[in-house]
């Protein structure tokens, strides 16, 4: 039985996602699997991209930058996200996060 949470991420990860994604700066597709089932939805986002983003919201009249979910990490590899969804979990970070909803089948 797994003891520790998983990130998967909702587009799926490959070799081509480990040069990508540090230069791009942000990761919107992340999903952090608890070991009691529930999953939570995650953003992953650099500094420098982080200020960007803010900058542009600002010259948009807009003041602020939020996202559900929000981690804010050095530099975007997947080791370093595995290690910052790893350390909140025993921070006891997602238990303020509301989990995804399981879909279930409906049959008509």
């Amino acid at each position: 039985m797994e003891t520790k949470p998983t990130l998967i991420f909702k587009y799926g990860w490959n070799e081509q996602d480990d040069i990508e994604t540090p230069m791009k700066g942000c990761r919107n597709d992340g999903i952090v699997k608890e070991p009691n089932g529930q999953s939570y939805s995650v953003y992953f986002i650099d500094p420098i991209r982080l200020q960007q983003d803010l900058d542009e919201e600002l010259e948009l009249g807009s003041p602020f930058l939020a996202f559900p979910g929000l981690i804010i990490v050095p530099e975007l590899t997947k080791a370093a996200m595995e290690k910052a969804i790893l350390q909140l979990w025993k921070q006891g970070y997602f238990n303020s996060l509301k989990p995804l909803e399981e879909k279930s089948e409906r049959v008509a």
